[in-house]
C-alpha cells in the first residue's frame, strides 16, 4: 500500500466529479455479501419463430436451492419484476428481459421453476389462437440447472425459450399447445470487492474507480466492513478517505476477476 499527496489529490478530484455515478453500493450491498448472499438475475429471452408473436403470461418464478427435488423443501420465490405477458419475439437476436432478481444464499442451485398463468396464446397470419397447457404442466415448468452460487457474486441465468418447436397443433382439432422448450444457461456478471477499513472513528468512505466508473460503499458504523458487488474485472483504484480530517487518507489498487470475490484485506487508517 503507497501514500502519496499528489497522486491522492487526483484521484479524490476525479471521484468526486463522478459522484452521480455512485449508485451500485450501498449499505444493503454490505449486508447481503456479509451474510452469504449471491444475487441471481433471471432474464428471458428467445429463438426466432415465424410467427406474428407468442404471448406467454408467467405469473411467478421459483428457484431450488437444495438437493430436494420435491414439491416445497429448497424451493422459494423469486421477485419478479412484472408479473403478466410477454411477446416473446420482442426477445430475439441477443435482446433479453430482467424477468426477475433475488439475492440467494450461496451454495447450490438445482432447479427454476415458471409458473404460467392462462393468457398464453400465439398470432398466425393475424389471426389469434389460444394456447392450451398440458396438465402435467400446470404446477410448473421445471428447468435443471445445476449451478454453485458464490457469496458475494452477481450472476444472471437466461430462460431462452425455442417458439418454433414449443407450439403443438393438436391432430385435426385445430388446437394449439404449448409444450416449451426451453434451455438455460448462466454466467458470473464481473466479480466483487470486500475488505474492512478501520478505525471507524475515522468516519470512512470507500470508493473505488476504474476508468470512468466510480463508485461508493459506505463502511459498517461497527466492523468498518465495505462491499461493492457486480464490479468489471481488472484493475480497480481503491480510495479510502477519511471525513474526520485527523485522519490520513489512502490509495491502493486491486485485481478484480470474474466470479471471485477479491479480498482488500484491513486496513488501518493512520493519524496525521
Amino acid at each position: 500500500m503507497k501514500e502519496g499527496t499528489s497522486t491522492l489529490s487526483v484521484l479524490v478530484l476525479g471521484f468526486i466529479s463522478s459522484v452521480l455515478l455512485i449508485f451500485l453500493s450501498c449499505n444493503k450491498s454490505s449486508t447481503g455479501a456479509y451474510s452469504g448472499n449471491s444475487r441471481l438475475e433471471v432474464r428471458l429471452t428467445d429463438d426466432p419463430a415465424n410467427y406474428d408473436a407468442v404471448y406467454i403470461d408467467i405469473q411467478k418464478v421459483e428457484v431450488n436451492v437444495s438437493s430436494d427435488t420435491g414439491t416445497s423443501i429448497g424451493w422459494q420465490t423469486v421477485n419478479i419484476l412484472r408479473p403478466g405477458v410477454y411477446n416473446l419475439l420482442h426477445f430475439r437476436n441477443g435482446i433479453d428481459t430482467l424477468l426477475a432478481s433475488a439475492d440467494l444464499p450461496a451454495g447450490s442451485l438445482s432447479q427454476i421453476r415458471l409458473i404460467l398463468g392462462d393468457h398464453n396464446s400465439v398470432v398466425i397470419n393475424g389471426q389469434s389462437y389460444a394456447l392450451t397447457t398440458p396438465s402435467a404442466q400446470q404446477s410448473g415448468l421445471k428447468l435443471n440447472i445445476h449451478s454453485i452460487l458464490t457469496a458475494g457474486i452477481v450472476y444472471r441465468l437466461w430462460i431462452d425459450f425455442d417458439a418454433s418447436r414449443s407450439i403443438v397443433t393438436a391432430g385435426n382439432s385445430g388446437k394449439h399447445l404449448l409444450k416449451p422448450v426451453i434451455r438455460t444457461y448462466s454466467e458470473a456478471i464481473g466479480g466483487s470487492i470486500k475488505g474492512f477499513v478501520l478505525p471507524t472513528a475515522a468516519k470512512p468512505l470507500v470508493w473505488a474507480a476504474q476508468g470512468s466508473d466510480t463508485l461508493l460503499a459506505l463502511p459498517d458504523s461497527l466492523t468498518g466492513y465495505y462491499f461493492f458487488g457486480g464490479v468489471n474485472a481488472g484493475s480497480w483504484n481503491l480510495l479510502i478517505q477519511a471525513r474526520d480530517s485527523t485522519y490520513k487518507d489512502s490509495v491502493f489498487s486491486v485485481i478484480v476477476n470474474t466470479g471471485a470475490v477479491t479480498n482488500a484485506g484491513s486496513v488501518m487508517l493512520s493519524k496525521k
